[in-house]
């Protein structure tokens, strides 16, 4: 049945009860849907009885009753679990955005912790030398920019280098399984922000995505690559997050609800060029487009004459207490979704800098960002032409080729990987 997200006071009262499922009363009976850990638990760890086991996680590495998959394997008869990785954030979650993760010793079991987002985003011939399988469980949010499913391909290649088993958990995708937006990366622009050439939104599970990226040989040596993924049980294609049952652990500091992720593909990228407040720093996150020199009345009038399917736009005034703007009274709109389905996300703020830019044409971002911000802005769209093509008249119609390319084409080929209906 296909999944439509309403008005957004459905949407959050949806959330309201997941939140109250995670910090009370929640239980693996409640959840409609079954992760990896836990379909692997139910078959009495068959998969990894007598191996020699690393693990790649984080805080959201959970059962729905909000267990470790770190304590749940560390415990498992005949698991030995001899080392963790750690992505951004840390294994743990106590480490702050873009900090390197240094190697060190997990308090709670003892167990040696390698860095994959330090010296090193690969794991290393050395730190897998007493490792027979990998094994991979994060949450992610569905969306290529975000740097788990880089860790996740780069250690697939190391793994089919080494001749290591590597193993998905398989989780969610929040965003569904079914919206593809973007065009996929650039060969020449790959990055730990793109490393693969895949869509901005992909529309895929972890689990899903591994099996691409090896059967569509996207990582170097994947013919080689002995991958296993251990699927979900009761997740379909059309749901949102909610829809789960499952609670939700923040995958990052600034995707504190499922609802979080529906917005970061939304103004994530316009965020990268640092002109305006996407709400990092409010209690919106990935919500507003703000700033000291906009009418939030003006903008938000503006922006709902497009009429963009499924999206409305709402004045709002506030003052951030840390990062871009910090302190300042901004004035700007906070994005809602009202339908999820309909909703070209990705280009909400391309529409947005459009229209900004005829507001006010002193403040556009092409004239007001740094060449660094411009490097970075390339990099999480991965591609070289878009934002030149953009810049010349800041109007959307003009990217729309590019932003589209490839797209279909990714859609057709995905569907060979799909686990589930």
């Amino acid at each position: 049945m296909k999944h439509t997200v309403l008005y957004i006071f459905t949407f959050r009262l949806l959330l309201l009860t997941a939140f109250v499922c995670a910090s009370a009363s929640c239980n693996a009976s409640s959840a409609q849907v079954r992760t990896g850990i836990e379909t692997l638990r139910d078959s009495g760890f068959e998969a990894l009885r007598g191996k020699r086991v690393g693990l790649i996680t984080n805080p959201t590495g959970v059962d729905s009753n909000l267990r470790s998959t770190i304590d749940i394997l560390n415990e498992a008869p005949e698991v030995e679990l001899v080392a963790l990785f750690a992505p951004e954030h840390g294994v743990r979650g106590d480490i702050p955005a873009g900090q390197k993760v240094a190697p060190t010793t997990d308090a709670l079991t003892g167990i040696k912790v390698y860095s994959l987002y330090g010296a090193t985003r690969k794991p290393t011939a050395a730190m897998l030398k007493d490792v027979d399988v990998l094994v991979y469980d994060i949450q992610d949010n569905g969306c290529r920019s975000y740097t788990f499913i880089s860790t996740m391909g780069l250690a697939m290649e190391q793994c089919a280098a080494l001749g290591k088993e590597f193993m998905v958990l398989d989780r969610p995708n929040p965003l569904g399984g079914n919206k593809v937006e973007g065009a996929p990366v650039q060969p020449d622009m790959r990055s730990f922000v793109g490393q693969f050439s895949i869509p901005y939104l992909y529309g895929l599970t972890p689990g899903e995505l591994a099996q691409m990226l090896k059967g569509e040989r996207m990582i170097k040596n994947a013919d080689k690559l002995h991958l296993t993924v251990v699927p979900m049980e009761g997740w379909n294609r059309s749901m949102l997050y909610p829809s789960t049952g499952l609670p939700w652990v923040l995958p990052s500091p600034h995707i504190p609800s499922a609802e979080t992720a529906i917005y970061y593909p939304a103004t994530g990228i316009a965020g990268e060029l640092d002109y305006i407040s996407i709400g990092v720093g409010y209690t919106l996150p990935f919500r507003t487009f703000a700033a000291p020199w906009i009418n939030s009345h003006k903008l938000a009038e503006a922006l709902n004459a497009l009429n963009q399917p499924g999206v409305r736009f709402r004045p709002i005034n506030y003052r951030p207490y840390y990062g871009f703007a910090k302190g300042s009274d901004l004035g700007g709109v906070e994005v809602v979704v009202t339908d999820f389905d309909r909703a070209e996300l990705t280009l909400i703020q391309f529409y947005a800098m459009q229209e900004l830019a005829r507001l006010y044409p002193a403040h556009k971002a092409s004239a007001t960002a740094s060449a660094a911000r411009f490097g970075m802005f390339d990099k999480v769209t991965g591609n070289a032409t878009l934002r030149p093509a953009f810049f010349k008249r800041h109007k959307v119609a003009d990217i729309l080729p590019i932003w589209h390319n490839g797209v279909e084409e990714f859609k057709n080929t995905k569907q060979k990987y799909h686990l589930y209906k």
